[in-house]
């Protein structure tokens, strides 16, 4: 052996004698149950979501089914003449009335979404009663298991959890080191209306999710159940015991003796579709879980768990990220965070967090229809925040962000399917609420039933929020993301393209001219932010807002280059080349920032989380250093007067932003700043640690916990290490001085590529690059470049 191998060899294990093994990149573990939801581990495949506490006395698992909501189908017609105040608002406006003009855009608003639901809690409680010794807990995200172990009384006690998306079940299995050691209790209840029956050793719950979600955001108790409306489910749970004796009692199941344990948990619903009466058109729910659980209790548990892993292992192990040596010790998750937050380095932390947001969109994002809402998959709670809904003037869209980047493109045919949803009741809504003829539109909040209209309970709700009618234009822009990934021309033919033509109609017809000949929005708001005036007066309602037309140029746009790939459409494109040359420019404000508003107006809350006018460098890409660098840098003038400090979401916004403008070790600065713990909801500590960060299970602190940051966070790692466009793929743009070495393999880039590439000393050190349709592109690190033609399926490797 050579001197430097024995010499690099001693200093690794003396690192390791000093500090400990290194951290996992694929693991959370701890020493202790989680008291709180935020301290829990989340399971799912995509429709199903357990999160497990592993409690010792007693435990507790939240169910939940990703199909469980409040309401039905929904009107889209429940306001066929609110389209005739469009035009006193603009005459409003143009009369430079801006409180008439809020007032009055509060006629153009709708109901309020229906709410995302809790299905069942299961409960086990242990006969054997006392202190714990030797407990660990631990989430591999990289097989999708959970386990929990501990001793009491001198016997090991063990559990196993799993959700399996092939066998669409949930598994537990529970084992004792000692003959006959387990004796515990379950019981299943629910906050919705239900009924438990118990019958051979299965127990079988029923019920309804409410009626209605109401304008505050909590369910009316008497709207919790109405004959023959609503949607039904099924949870059924099943016992099966190595020894010992299972009994029963009109609500629990009891089992004595046993030395190994398996419970099987199969749940469905009756939701048939967006348009469907989930009472009288539903699914029968019953017989779907009925027949999952009869089909999987035929199978071992080391089987049913063999296909699940190798399910999820197929799109978890996609992609590998390393980020070069680590000295950080091994600690319990929560501690772990803790260390981080106070400046420690620890890469393999920034790795795990980057596993976890695509574990959490495996886990969350597989029903057709139905993508991940504002908590992914988990929900204990009756009334959650923000009902848990959908939220599509940024959080919804988040979610997706890592998609097709992180080679993760079949999750993101969750939203694209429901986009297909919108844009049947969007339709009705460009006609009844903004007076639009052709195409569709979607606003601010949508729910399982694709509703379309702006919220805002008929009128009683702030615009700032309420008025906003671009979530089509936004959604459009997805579309496109997944054919310049995939190259799919037959998707873009049959799905894509007919939906990003809508939603560029409707722009089209909702589009006026200002006094300058300028296309514009009218009215107009910035998302959830306002706008003060030299008089005082704080409103929301303005017309051509900066944010407005950066998602219409980048509708337009888009929809422009689609319509060219499939050689269709040249009248209509016409059209929308006119348009978008017509668009009024954007402006730079006195202060050097991309103005949000059409005037050079100050912010009502200069830090205000939201960036909207910035979209077009993020996730838009008609911004950028080189094409407009006066516009990039109005930009990072925006982000500077923002700040750093802001919630969860908003920050992994603002580190894609940073990316986006190539400044790495900033970008990495608030990726840092995304990481900082925070405490579970509800706990009380001496010295309390909230706002925006990282809960101890790596959940997103909005706060309250909002799975968007994730997502954003995870698709940020990405952006700082591979940019690209229908063009040109940039490699290691924003690395930051931090990641110096390293490598990474599975990232994806527009034109169909896949890349593999380490580096040392922030340059490249090998670079592959694999095409899956075939196509040319432009290689970019720094100030070289080079061109590539690759065939369908073919491998180069590139040197610079």
């Amino acid at each position: 052996m050579n001197s430097k191998i024995i010499k690099k060899t001693f200093y690794i294990l003396l690192l390791t004698s000093f500090y400990g093994k290194a951290q996992s990149t694929h693991k959370l573990w701890y020493k202790q149950p989680a008291e709180f939801f935020e301290e829990s581990l989340v399971l799912g495949n995509g429709k199903m979501g357990a999160t497990v506490f592993g409690g010792v006395n007693s435990d507790k698992i939240y169910l939940n089914d990703i199909t469980l909501w409040s309401g039905e189908p929904v009107n889209a017609n429940m306001s066929p003449e609110a389209y005739k105040n469009i035009p006193a608002i603009r005459e409003a406006l143009k009369n430079e009335n801006y409180k008439l003009a809020e007032e009055l855009n509060k006629k153009v608003q709708g109901k309020n979404s229906e709410s995302y639901a809790p299905l069942v809690t299961l409960e086990i409680s242990n006969a054997e009663k006392g202190k714990a010794t030797n407990y660990y807990r631990e989430l591999d995200i990289s097989n999708a298991v959970t386990k929990v172990s501990y001793e009491l009384d001198g016997v090991k006690y063990t559990r196993e959890y799993f959700v399996s998306a092939p066998d669409q079940i949930m598994a537990v299995k529970f084992t004792s080191s000692q003959k006959g050691a387990l004796n515990f209790d379950v019981n299943l209840k629910s906050l919705l209306k239900s009924n438990l029956e118990i019958r051979n050793n299965t127990m079988m719950m029923t019920g309804t999710a409410p009626i209605h979600e109401n304008a505050g955001y909590t369910v009316q108790p008497k709207y919790l159940q109405i004959p023959e409306r609503g949607t039904r489910f099924t949870t059924l749970l099943q016992v099966k015991n190595i020894e010992g004796k299972v009994s029963n009692n009109s609500s629990t199941l009891t089992v004595k003796n046993a030395s190994e344990v398996i419970i099987y948990i199969s749940v469905a619903t009756s939701f048939n579709g967006f348009d469907k009466n989930p009472a009288t058109e539903g699914l029968d729910d019953v017989t779907i879980a009925m027949q999952n659980l009869n089909k999987a209790t035929l199978k071992s548990f080391d089987k049913l768990k063999q296909s699940h892993i190798a399910d999820f292992e197929k799109f978890y192990n996609r992609v590998n990220l390393n980020l070069g040596k680590t000295t950080a010790q091994d600690l319990p998750t929560d501690e772990r965070l803790l260390r981080y937050a106070d400046g420690k380095e620890d890469k393999n932390l920034e790795i795990l967090y980057f596993n976890y947001g695509r574990y959490l969109l495996i886990s969350s994002s597989r029903t057709l229809g139905v993508p991940a809402n504002l908590q992914g998959l988990w929900n204990p709670y009756l009334n959650p925040p923000w009902s848990s809904n959908y939220t599509m003037n940024i959080n919804l869209e988040e979610n997706y962000w890592l998609a097709e980047n992180t080679n993760l493109s079949e999750m993101h045919e969750s939203l694209l399917s429901f986009i297909k949803n919108l844009s049947v009741t969007g339709k009705v809504t460009a006609k009844t609420f903004y007076g639009v003829n052709e195409g569709w539109a979607a606003a601010h909040n949508s729910d399982i039933w694709a509703m379309t209209n702006p919220v805002g309970q008929f009128g009683k709700e702030d615009p700032m929020w309420a008025c906003w009618p671009m979530a089509g234009a936004w959604l459009s822009t997805h579309v496109w993301e997944h054919y310049t990934f995939t190259q799919d021309q037959n998707y873009l033919k049959k799905e894509g393209y007919p939906l990003m033509k809508g939603a560029a109609e409707f722009c089209l017809g909702w589009l006026v001219t200002d006094k300058n000949g300028n296309l514009i929005t009218s009215p107009s708001t910035s998302p959830e932010n306002q706008y003060k005036l030299a008089d005082g007066f704080v409103g929301a309602t303005f017309y051509g807002g900066t944010a407005d037309l950066a998602m219409i140029r980048e509708c337009f746009d888009k929809t422009i280059k689609a319509s060219k790939v499939l050689n269709t459409d040249v009248a209509f494109r016409d059209k929308l080349e006119k348009a978008l040359a017509k668009l009024y420019p954007y402006q730079i404000g006195k202060k050097g920032n991309l103005q949000e508003w059409y005037f050079d107006w100050e912010d009502n809350d200069p830090k205000h989380r939201h960036q909207s006018q910035l979209f077009g460098l993020f996730p838009g890409n008609h911004i950028t250093p080189v094409k407009t660098p006066d516009l990039a840098e109005a930009s990072k003038k925006t982000l500077e007067i923002k700040g750093d400090e802001t919630t969860g979401w908003s920050k992994g916004w603002r580190i894609n932003l940073w990316a986006r403008l190539w400044d790495g070790n900033r970008a990495y600065k608030m990726f840092r700043e995304l990481l900082r713990y925070v405490d579970p909801d509800g706990k009380k500590t001496e010295k309390p640690r909230r706002g925006g960060g990282t809960y101890p299970n790596l959940f997103d602190a909005h706060p309250p916990f909002q799975i968007d940051g994730n997502f954003g966070g995870a698709a940020a790692v990405a952006e700082m290490l591979v940019q690209s466009d229908e063009n040109e793929i940039r490699l290691l743009p924003a690395l930051p001085d931090a990641w110096e070495e390293g490598s990474v393999k599975g990232i994806c880039a527009r034109g169909g590529f896949e890349i593999e590439m380490n580096w040392s000393n922030k340059k490249l050190q090998k670079i592959i690059v694999s095409s899956k349709k075939g196509g040319k592109t432009t290689l970019i690190f720094g100030d070289k470049n080079q061109e590539i033609v690759l065939k369908k399926g073919e491998s180069k490797e590139i040197i610079f």
